[in-house]
Parts: C-alpha cells; structure tokens; sequence
C-alpha cells in the first residue's frame, strides 16, 4: 500500500508557497482544463442536486464549491493549506451561507471527521486531488464513514495508466511537477497504479460503477480518469 507520510509536511508548505499564484490564474471561474477538460465529466458523475449536502475535497480556492452552491447544494469544503482557504472565502463571500470552507488535512483522519455534521453527506467529490494526497487510506475511510448509504464519492485525478513521469507503472512514488506554468515551486504528486489506488477504495467498502476517461489534444491518449465510487 502507498503511503508517502514523510512527504506531507513538505507538500502543504509548497502549496502555500503557490497559493498566491495558484488563486491568480484560477480566478473567479477556473481555468481551461478544468472547465472544459474535468469538470463536464465530473458533474455527470456526481449529479449534484438541489438540497444534497457535498463534501468538496481539496476545494483550492472554491471554484467548484461555489458551482455547487449553484446548483442548490450545501457544500462542506476542505483544503489543508490555509493560505487558499483564505482566498476561497473572500471569491465566494456571497455564498457563504451556502459554503463553509475549513482548513483541514485530508491524510488525518480524526480532522477529516470533524467535518461531520448532523446528517450525512450526500456526495462527495475531489476534482484533480487524489494525486497529489500522500495518503490517500485515511481520506476513503472518513469519507466512505460520512456518506449515507447510496452516496457517491466522485474524483477525478490523472490517468495513472498514461500519466507516467517516471516511466514506471506498477511502482507507486512520489515526484515533484508543476501544474500551471508559472508556479513558484514544484510539488509532489503521488503516483498510484490503477490496481493500487482502487483496491484502496474497496478495501473501505465501495464499489464502483461510474468510470470516464478524458482526453485533451491526443485523442487517442487519455490523461485524466474519472471514479465514481458508491457506498452500499
């Protein structure tokens, strides 16, 4: 099982480094391949509806928190690191009776379950995070713990089977990459085999019956997986 703990401390200090920047270029709206390249199959999968209570996990600077919250959902967001959570309640501040925004670290499970509120989540989803969490086991345990039964966990993370810095695939490790051009300083991403990370999920309990594969330039190429996960 993956498991880069040493790794984390790191990673949330140069996420904070970048948080500045990361805000800049996502603006208000999100990027290109957000928008056009994650988001559309994402919100196939996850099919937000009017008064479902969702989970958004790594929610940056609340983009897509904030899509939710238009859509008539409750969104308990999360990011571990603080300076983003800052700019996310300042672009969403007209929606923050229908978002709260919390600094939490997605490898801890006690502070995952803290978000806990008087009834279950509905749904839970993690646009392009998965990734770059170095322990992802405490994170599908609280999750799959906080959903109602029939609830859903959608995320959305690179395709392990072409996204391949290294070379390697059947070896987890950790590596330093950037995500927009631009960024003050690289940051880890975690990379899990495909037999790696969905065995993790089931082993807490879920099944999978949701899956899509996305392309950008190369459609022949897919470089973004889409899980749906559902508790039973």
């Amino acid at each position: 099982m993956s498991n880069f703990s040493e790794t984390n401390e790191d990673s949330k200090q140069r996420w904070e480094t970048n948080a500045d920047y990361w805000d800049s270029v996502m603006g208000q709206q999100s990027n290109y391949f957000h928008c056009n390249i994650v988001r559309p199959s994402v919100e196939k999968l996850l099919d937000s509806k009017e008064n479902d209570l969702i989970l958004d996990i790594a929610c940056g600077n609340g983009n897509f928190s904030e899509r939710l919250a238009q859509s008539g959902a409750s969104v308990i967001a999360f990011d571990y690191s603080e300076k983003l959570i800052a700019h996310a309640k300042k672009r969403r501040a007209d929606w923050l009776s229908k978002i709260s925004f919390h600094v939490c670290d997605a490898t801890d499970y006690s502070q995952l379950l803290s978000l806990r509120g008087k009834r279950p989540f509905d749904k839970a989803v993690s646009n392009m995070a998965i990734m770059d969490i170095s322990d992802i086991e405490p994170l599908l345990k609280a999750v799959y713990e906080m959903l109602k039964t029939g609830g859903v966990f959608v995320f959305a993370t690179h395709h392990p089977c072409f996204e391949r810095p290294e070379g390697r695939y059947m070896t987890a490790y950790a590596h330093e990459d950037i995500a927009i051009e631009g960024q003050p300083v690289l940051h880890y991403y975690y990379h899990r085999p495909l037999n790696d990370l969905l065995r993790q999920c089931f082993e807490v309990g879920f099944v999978m019956d949701g899956f899509i594969e996305e392309v950008d330039k190369n459609k022949e190429y897919p470089i973004i997986a889409i899980v749906r996960l559902r508790k039973i």
